[in-house]
């Protein structure tokens, strides 16, 4: 495509990578077919080619509007362009880099720039976010149903390994999931323990940065990455983990791009490199594993006092299978542990949940998690699995069917969960 940045974008960093997307895209469309907003709404401004005009537009100098920003808003940066691209093109980059020129341009809403504000600070901050959904899970029954569906039930996470281990690995001390369901990262520790591998939870780490980041606070989200790196460092270096394992997949997109994000800062650029290449999907890292959990599945299969749901249905997150490229992975372990898969249509479409856009775009977000749930449980299935915090208690807010992470699955099929 051919592009010619206004003088006060030309030369910039972020300048020179949007030129650089721009010019990769040749307008062939592919990418209107598997995005779900152009789906819903039929509109082109509302597909990644469009988007791509808005944008390029902006960045040759023509004035953004409200409009435009209301455009680009409806982007669930699910990235499913990118598997379609047959170009190559880096969409995700270059919307992150639009909004944020947008948003530089157009005031927001009084009422937006609140409610985004109340996001950003509110659910990356440990000390305020833990205490709020501990309150609203007391407080579950009596709540408004827009508001129930936010706050999962509570659910006992079980012990946490006490085990240490010649093999170790860093776990993600993340922001919203160790409050909303604490059980997916015991979870995570019981398997890895059974498997010999000593999960660490370092402390003083926190938010990766993506809502930060998704939401053009672009400073603040680089000051979470650098905080990670500075705490990870010391484990990295002297204790020689061998992996950073990740069981959000929204989480494990953001660490995997710390590289990317930091390349032109000479103090953490190098490290920013060294901490994305150990990034893991816990499925990534467990599938060398995979026979010895198998093995443990079929011992445990006739000791078990309440039967396992066998007929699951996998939802692979956007985040897993287009923002990471890991397909097939879950899927695999799963089967291995004896789980009768139920296959379903449209399994590459985004579920409406997108981080924070549940919250800022209900409308589409609600119609894509029925259309979801319409193909997830057109099997039948006795459990819904998935692999990201976000998806998970999105896709339970409108069904009666449990969903849970696929690594607590797996921890029932092995026999080390408390039930």
């Amino acid at each position: 495509m051919e592009t010619h940045l206004a003088d006060w974008l030309r030369g910039t960093p972020e300048g020179t990578e949007a030129e650089s997307i721009l010019r990769s895209c040749v307008h062939c469309g592919f990418c209107t077919a598997t995005c779900p907003t152009y789906q819903l709404l039929g509109d082109e401004l509302d597909g990644p080619r469009g988007r791509i005009y808005l944008m390029k537009q902006v960045m040759e100098g023509v004035p953004p509007t409200r409009e435009t920003q209301l455009h680009l808003d409806r982007c669930l940066t699910c990235r499913n362009c990118e598997s379609t691209c047959p170009s190559g093109v880096k969409y995700g980059h270059l919307v992150d880099i639009g909004r944020k020129l947008v948003d530089e341009r157009v005031e927001r809403p009084l009422g937006e720039r609140l409610m985004r504000g109340a996001l950003r600070e509110g659910l990356t901050r440990r000390w305020l976010f833990d205490p709020a959904m501990r309150v609203g899970q007391a407080l579950r029954p009596m709540l408004p149903e827009s508001m129930k569906a936010k706050v999962p039930e509570r659910r006992d996470p079980g012990p946490w390994p006490a085990r240490t281990h010649a093999r170790r690995v860093l776990m993600l001390d993340g922001c919203v999931q160790p409050a909303m369901i604490p059980a997916i990262d015991a979870a995570t520790a019981r398997v890895l323990d059974a498997l010999g591998i000593e999960p660490i939870v370092a402390a003083g780490s926190g938010c990766c940065g993506a809502i930060r980041h998704h939401l053009n606070d672009h400073g603040g989200a680089l000051g979470d990455v650098r905080r990670n790196i500075d705490v990870w460092w010391p484990h990295i270096e002297g204790q020689g983990v061998e992996a950073i394992v990740v069981n959000a997949s929204g989480c494990g997109a953001m660490l995997a791009d710390y590289g990317h994000l930091l390349r032109d800062d000479p103090a953490y650029a190098q490290k920013a490199a060294r901490v994305s290449s150990l990034v893991r999907d816990l499925s990534v890292f467990l599938a060398s594993e995979r026979e010895a959990l198998a093995a443990r599945a079929r011992e445990r299969a006739d000791a078990r006092a309440v039967p396992l749901p066998a007929r699951v249905a996998f939802h692979p997150p956007c985040t897993l299978q287009h923002g990471q490229q890991v397909r097939g992975a879950v899927e695999a372990l799963l089967t291995a542990c004896g789980a009768e898969l139920q296959p379903f249509a449209e399994s590459h479409l985004c579920c409406g949940s997108a981080g924070t856009y549940s919250v800022m775009q209900p409308t589409l977000s609600k119609q894509l998690r029925d259309r979801k749930l319409e193909n997830l449980e057109a099997g039948t299935p006795e459990t819904i699995l998935s692999a990201n915090i976000g998806c998970l208690t999105h896709l339970q807010s409108g069904t009666g069917t449990p969903v849970r992470h696929w690594i607590e699955w797996v921890d029932r099929a092995i026999g080390t969960a408390v039930t």
